[in-house]
């Protein structure tokens, strides 16, 4: 699995700037005055460095974009990265600057004068982040990443001040591993034995197998797999960092593929449906993260892992099935399979941790992208305190979302014939139909949010903090949140 860089701090050496092999990335902001380091490097580079802040296309930048100037005389290094970042630069701003520099590394080294700024911690996470590269099934040479050193005036504080995000960058690495992995890779066993690998974390880990979830009476879930050679399972991981006090659910959608089952999607575009268990993928990532910087708060996190195949055995249209709740459903379409896996896994850990909320995430339905395309998660909810503190911590982090609607005229859209409920409402509507259908599933005193994903996990273009492909996104919000809302 793909490791954040190492990053080390150290204070700024200002007489080894002339035979710095590799890259050089500074900061500088017009209207300020430059640096100790900036005014170095400007005479070594011959006024180079000057010349081009003072610049129109310099000028042009916003904060956290960079110039680079190639090969500049005077100095043994490659390149000299010059990023526009005043003093009083955002959190967002700092790691978009951070990304740049780590959208440009490679083999070579990399040094950062960050000295004096106040945001270099968040600098060196946004390096990290955007410095991901899922490389795992590419065969031939791979090149070693070069060593990344932030430069600062107090390297000892700016360390302490970084080591969370480290924990977060990791979590986040893992989140974009799993869902990055291929199907055949990534079965519901490999996924649930990464999950079990945490347990040296610290983590405690549970591994319920079909004949355990048959038992319980999990019919939703374990009819989306039973067209899968894969066997169905759910992961439990808890992490117990606070004090007696009842645990915050974290539960996660984890279809490793969905074909669509009988109602079988077309084959064109179905190959990104590996990222189908992208909920499953983030709250592993969170629970990750939570071990790795001893979170003071006790957080339990569930996965439903299945496979939505088509087979002489898999579940049809019109079939009904019985959730763990006790509440029927008639399966209108099998395609919309997961929230019949999150029926179950929400009914279990109410019953089984009595949580004192839950918020669910899963790459849900096609149609939260047509509301919101790929800039932002649906949030939907049953309590304004819960989800109002995840929007703030979403929008901490920079992570895109927007609370969507709920009513019971949407929810009259469920009724069935033949059933309590059919698991679809209607195209219009859908994502919505979709949260309604959830809800039901939640008791009325547990605070819940529904979180769908589906336009944000995994992106065919490149984003400020990560390469093309999965994202990692809600790890750094929900991490937050725990922060912001639960922790001693």
């Amino acid at each position: 699995m793909p490791q954040p860089l190492p990053i080390q701090f150290l204070a700024p050496d200002l007489d080894a700037l002339a035979t710095t092999p590799g890259r050089i990335a500074l900061l500088a902001e017009p209207d300020q005055p430059p640096s100790a380091a900036f005014r170095k490097l400007d005479r070594l580079a011959r006024g180079a460095l000057a010349r081009a802040v003072a610049s129109d296309a310099f000028g042009k930048l916003k904060p956290g974009e960079a110039m680079e100037l190639a090969w500049p005389a005077g100095l043994q290094a490659e390149a000299v990265q010059i990023l526009r970042l005043p003093k009083r630069a955002d959190v967002t701003q700092a790691r978009k600057a951070g990304a740049a520099v780590g959208r440009a590394h490679g083999a070579a080294p990399t040094l950062v004068l960050a000295e004096g700024h106040p945001r270099a911690a968040e600098i060196a996470f946004g390096l990290a982040l955007r410095a991901y590269d899922f490389d795992t099934h590419k065969t031939g040479e791979k090149k070693a990443k070069g060593a990344v050193t932030v430069a600062v005036a107090n390297p000892e504080a700016v360390a302490r001040a970084a080591a969370p995000m480290a924990a977060v960058a990791e979590g986040v690495f893992f989140t974009r591993d799993l869902v990055n992995e291929p199907a055949n890779v990534l079965t519901t066993s490999d996924f649930a034995a990464r999950l079990a690998g945490m347990q040296e974390l610290g983590l405690q880990v549970e591994i319920l197998e079909e004949e355990e979830l048959r038992r319980l009476g999990m019919g939703a879930l374990l009819g989306v797999g039973q067209g899968s050679e894969s066997p169905s399972k759910v992961v439990v991981m808890q992490w117990q960092g606070g004090g007696d006090e009842a645990p915050f659910a974290l539960i996660g959608k984890g279809v490793v593929f969905d074909t669509g089952g009988i109602s079988i999607k077309p084959a064109a575009g179905m190959e990104d449906m590996t990222m189908d268990m992208g909920g499953a993928g983030t709250v592993a990532g969170v629970m990750r993260t939570l071990a790795l910087r001893k979170a003071r708060a006790n957080v339990v996190g569930l996965v439903g892992l299945v496979e939505n195949m088509p087979d002489g055995r898999a579940q049809r249209p019109g079939d009904v099935v019985k959730s763990m709740k006790g509440d029927t459903i008639e399966v209108i379409n099998t395609d919309a399979e997961g929230r019949l896996v999150l029926a179950d896994v929400l009914w279990y850990a109410q019953e089984r941790f009595k949580p004192t909320g839950m918020i669910n995430l899963a790459t849900l339905t096609g149609a939260i992208i047509i509301a919101l395309g790929h800039e932002n998660t649906g949030v939907f909810s049953n309590d304004d305190a819960l989800c109002n503190a995840f929007l703030a911590a979403a929008k901490a982090e920079g992570e895109g979302a927007w609370r969507m609607p709920m009513g019971e005229a949407y929810d009259q859209k469920l009724k069935s014939r033949v059933a309590d409920m059919m698991n679809v409402g209607g195209r219009d509507g859908g994502a919505i139909t979709a949260a309604q259908f959830l809800a039901r599933f939640v008791k009325p005193d547990v605070p819940w949010c529904h979180l769908d994903i589906a336009g944000t996990a995994l992106l065919k273009a490149d984003t400020t903090l990560a390469p093309k492909g999965a994202t990692g996104w809600g790890v750094m919000a929900l991490d937050r949140l725990i922060r912001d809302r639960f922790e001693r």
